[in-house]
């Protein structure tokens, strides 16, 4: 394990330093570099769930990773459209908040 403060330590760290250790080395360090799928459909496929399952407080790391990862904003949202058939209105109705405070003037 490196020494370099990585955003898993910063984060929790302190309170969970297994599980940063598992999000650095394994999540992060192995499955996320897999090369079957880019990391910009990693993304996609990550925020969709996120969305399906209404985890909106990892949103707010996922979402703006997407577009660092070359997702576009007008992407997200119509993900998210396309899910309020599929996953609920409710969830839909929370990522659009979580949009609009990630990138407020993205959605005015």
């Amino acid at each position: 394990m490196s020494d370099k403060p990585t955003a898993a330590r910063q984060a929790f760290g302190a309170v969970a330093p297994k599980l940063a250790e598992l999000s650095d080395e394994v999540l992060f360090g192995d499955v996320w570099e897999r090369p079957q799928l880019s990391k910009r459909d990693r993304s996609l496929v990550t925020c969709a769930a996120l969305i399906a399952l209404g985890k909106v407080e990892q949103m707010s790391f996922h979402f703006p990773l997407a577009i660092r990862n070359g997702v576009t904003h007008d992407e997200l949202v119509e993900m998210t459209t396309h899910l309020a058939f599929y996953a609920g209105w409710p969830s839909a109705m929370s990522a659009v908040t979580k949009l609009k405070e990630l990138f407020p003037t993205s959605t005015e």
